[in-house]
């Protein structure tokens, strides 16, 4: 069913009872009982040692969470003068009708500014409030993107993917696109309601890089704020990162494919001004099963190899061949072949009209493969030591954008007869 709006009534009334308010931080969640309570512990104080002379709103917008998460939420006492709104959004199942429904909030109330943050957030301080919200609110920008201190094997698909394609291609130096936790103004928030998206995937997922997106080429005044370390449910790429992957590289291949007559005027990139906190700090390690994803990438670089030799081309074709037959411990897929094959499924994936989902299905295997390299590249680094290595990644792919932008519009010819091909593969 399709809605004007992610506001079911009775949250259209509570904010019609607040009628106006300067600030609003929105939580989405879904499932998160275990955290919501320390999330909007520490937004509820944020918003009163930083904020207390403004009049301040709370909004969670759960998407049906079948737990006690707003339960504990509704429970949860706030700052005196402070309001709360617990909600259940309308609309599309996702985190995008989640944030839909606080933009119309923010709209509603007129805000000076907003502020997002994750549900499932352990390392959130109060300080975060105020790092989002001060550009906004102080400084006239318009969003605001997170900085954070991660270690080096979390995020595996913003570090060897989303940063470098989002910087390559629109010329920000935007480091976290899809890191969850931002602010951003009105005027911005009303735009984005008025994108006609919302009964597409971005509702369902890849709302986070959309917005990024969106921030960049409407000329938004972007600025990063840091937060420190960020620890939140993390996840084994080996294990949970597959699905996370195939929804993010769908959403940034629609998006090259819309915004093209922006991406393919833009030559180099820079830099995005910065505040906030202290620069990167050292945080807790995360274990990853190196061997199990290694096995994924071979197994599928197996099962998809003819495929990848019509779709690729033969130097990708015959570094994931060598790769195929590298142990564990001595895995690697070099940068510069991966540079090709994002270029090139990218370019694929734009002449393609069907098995869009397919495509980004046999492509994950690959994904697999450079995150191994990645590991076995930084094992004897430290997190900061391996964010330089991120940084020279960037640098390389905006160096062969080039090469993406000549092979663009050439693989039309070649789409009828791998999609052909491709409906014999098994998936």
């Amino acid at each position: 069913m399709v809605y004007d709006t992610a506001l079911r009534p009775y949250t259209g009334k509570r904010i019609e009872e607040i009628e106006q308010a300067d600030i609003l931080v929105g939580i989405p969640s879904y499932n998160n009982e275990k955290t919501i309570m320390h999330v909007m512990q520490m937004v509820s104080h944020g918003l009163y040692h930083h904020f207390r002379d403004k009049k301040c709103v709370i909004l969670v917008a759960d998407g049906g969470s079948t737990d006690d998460t707003r339960e504990v939420a509704k429970e949860f006492e706030i700052k005196p003068w402070q309001e709360k709104i617990i909600s259940i959004y309308r609309g599309q199942a996702g985190k995008g009708t989640a944030l839909r429904s606080i933009f119309e909030a923010a709209v509603r109330l007129k805000v000076h500014g907003c502020a997002v943050v994750d549900s499932d957030l352990r390392s959130i301080t109060s300080d975060w409030i105020k790092h989002l919200l001060d550009p906004i609110l102080d400084r006239g920008y318009q969003f605001v993107a997170p900085i954070y201190s991660r270690y080096k094997y979390d995020g595996t698909i913003t570090n060897n993917v989303v940063y470098n394609l989002t910087r390559a291609l629109y010329g920000k130096r935007i480091r976290q696109p899809i890191g969850g936790d931002f602010a951003f103004s009105t005027d911005a928030a009303s735009t984005y309601i008025s994108e006609n998206v919302w009964n597409t995937d971005v509702a369902r997922y890849g709302i986070d890089i959309w917005m990024t997106t969106q921030a960049i080429i409407r000329g938004f005044k972007i600025s990063q704020a840091r937060l420190g370390v960020k620890i939140h449910d993390a996840k084994d790429p080996s294990e949970s990162l597959g699905p996370m992957f195939r929804q993010v590289i769908g959403t940034l291949f629609t998006q090259m494919e819309q915004n093209e007559w922006y991406w393919k005027n833009i030559q180099g990139s820079m830099a995005v001004e910065t505040f906030g906190g202290d620069d990167f700090i050292e945080p807790e390690a995360i274990e990853v099963n190196l061997e199990r994803i290694v096995e994924k990438f071979r197994f599928g670089a197996k099962q998809f190899g003819s495929l990848y030799r019509e779709i690729l081309s033969d130097d990708c074709v015959k570094e994931i061949e060598s790769a195929r037959k590298l142990s564990f411990r001595k895995f690697s897929l070099s940068l510069y072949a991966w540079i090709l094959i994002l270029y090139e499924l990218a370019a694929t994936f734009h002449s393609w009209r069907f098995n869009r989902i397919k495509l980004v299905e046999i492509i994950t295997p690959l994904y697999y493969g450079r995150v191994a390299a990645f590991i076995n590249q930084t094992k004897k680094m430290s997190s900061r030591e391996a964010e330089r290595v991120v940084e020279e990644q960037a640098v390389e792919f905006e160096e062969n954008k080039d090469y993406l932008i000549s092979i663009w519009d050439k693989k039309k010819g070649e789409s009828e007869d791998i999609n052909n091909h491709l409906r014999k593969v098994s998936l």
